[in-house]
């Protein structure tokens, strides 16, 4: 029953994230404007912001112009999926602390898919999503120190973690000067540290990040060095993607590894 809920709620988030992303852009006012089409700009009846069965029923088209509607229904599917999937791997008890960390996960990835879709979109990461999930990031940090007791070591650690990541990225931005790597991932990389929690989780989120960009980019970069020269991949969704495996295997992982050199 909870991972049904969970999984409806994960799809009335990804409509909000397809919503918002688009007046965001247009520097609209996501909370008193009502949802149009992007096309006609007509007002959408709730009829027509079901997740994802109205874009079925639609057959993908605005029912007042026939244009292509720009949500995609693979944004509410995905942060559903994210959801659910959340809850099943969620690697502590979903009790006291481990509730209270599950929950700020998911306002995180309600976050991350807002930036994902902008960066796919637009190649930017807005500031105000990434300040506003630092902040979440801090207040979170705060709430397991003062009610969860969490050492400051421990504080410490996953501040070392943000420093890290964005510390490398930092350098790269500056040296390539923007060209590499861009400074909303250099914000970003703060939260993905703060939320791996130690140095180790940090380095295992780059790791996966780069190898999933690798992955993704290997069909087009056997096209030829002129095409790999105008290859653009935004970084943003695939440290996500990286924060993710992370935050739901990090901690098996971690082990095999020590396991594994210590042999």
């Amino acid at each position: 029953m909870i991972l049904i809920m969970l999984v409806g709620l994960g799809l009335i988030f990804g409509s909000f994230v397809n919503a918002f992303v688009w007046r965001l852009r247009k520097h609209k006012n996501w909370i008193n404007e009502r949802s149009e089409c992007a096309h006609c700009h007509h007002v959408l009846a709730p009829k027509d912001l079901i997740p994802i069965l109205s874009w079925v029923l639609l057959r993908g088209k605005c029912r007042y112009c026939g244009h292509h509607i720009e949500d995609s229904p693979f944004v509410e599917g995905g942060v559903a999926v994210a959801f659910g999937l959340s809850y099943i791997f969620w690697p502590t008890s979903l009790s006291g602390q481990g509730l209270y960390e599950f929950v700020f996960w998911l306002v995180f990835l309600v976050g991350f898919a807002a930036l994902t879709v902008y960066d796919l979109k637009w190649f930017i990461l807005p500031n105000s999503i990434v300040y506003s999930l630092i902040g979440v990031a801090v207040i979170e940090q705060i709430g397991l120190l003062t009610l969860y007791h969490y050492s400051l070591k421990e504080i410490a650690s996953a501040g070392a973690a943000g420093l890290l990541i964005s510390g490398i990225f930092y350098v790269l931005f500056q040296l390539s000067k923007g060209e590499w790597i861009g400074g909303g991932d250099v914000k970003l990389a703060v939260v993905l540290g703060l939320l791996a929690g130690d140095p180790l989780k940090a380095t295992l989120v780059l790791f996966f990040a780069s190898f999933i960009g690798i992955a993704l980019a290997l069909p087009q970069l056997s096209k030829g060095a002129a095409v790999a020269m105008k290859l653009k991949v935004p970084f943003g969704p695939l440290l996500i993607a990286g924060i993710f495996i992370v935050q739901l295997f990090g901690d098996p992982i971690v082990s095999w590894y020590v396991q594994f050199f210590a042999v």
